[in-house]
């Protein structure tokens, strides 16, 4: 289950958000990051997302094809939504967070692809808000994502 994050937390994170939500086009710019850091970070992710291994994560083939747009846009995406639902209705974002590890091992992610993708959105956020992504900040994330990440795992594990 999603364990209760703490007041602090919770409002690091979301202020954090955010100002990440104030940047142009922000879905398409931190997505963009995301995922070529994911990438750079964790190769073999990039078959998940039906990209040869071996691209180059600096090529236009890459970084301006539409299906890498679509995913970095969702992922973006999906994120708003598990944020905007941490507090009060925990209780169905833990039933959500489970059953998305369930779909996922269907696409092929395996439980130490989790700590890339955390360390991908940990880059992305420093990326973005600059010195404005403190160190208390910082905290409140790797928190907040390994409680939402630990769902995720434990259906993926029960598979």
């Amino acid at each position: 289950m999603v364990r209760e994050l703490n007041y602090t937390t919770i409002s690091h994170v979301m202020e954090s958000w955010e100002e990440l939500r104030r940047v142009p086009d922000y879905e398409n710019v931190a997505g963009k990051i995301l995922f070529k850091r994911l990438f750079e970070d964790c190769p073999k992710s990039k078959v998940l997302f039906g990209f040869p291994i071996g691209i180059d994560t600096n090529s236009p083939e890459l970084l301006d094809s539409k299906r890498f747009l679509m995913h970095a846009s969702y992922m973006i995406q999906m994120l708003d939504t598990a944020l905007n639902m941490l507090g009060p209705d925990i209780e169905l974002l833990t039933e959500i967070m489970y059953e998305l590890g369930s779909k996922h091992v269907r696409y092929g992610v395996r439980p130490e692809m989790f700590p890339h993708m955390g360390k991908a959105l940990l880059f992305t956020l420093s990326e973005v808000l600059g010195k404005r992504f403190s160190p208390q900040v910082k905290t409140a994330w790797v928190e907040t994502y390994d409680s939402l990440s630990q769902d995720m795992i434990r259906a993926q594990l029960k598979k």
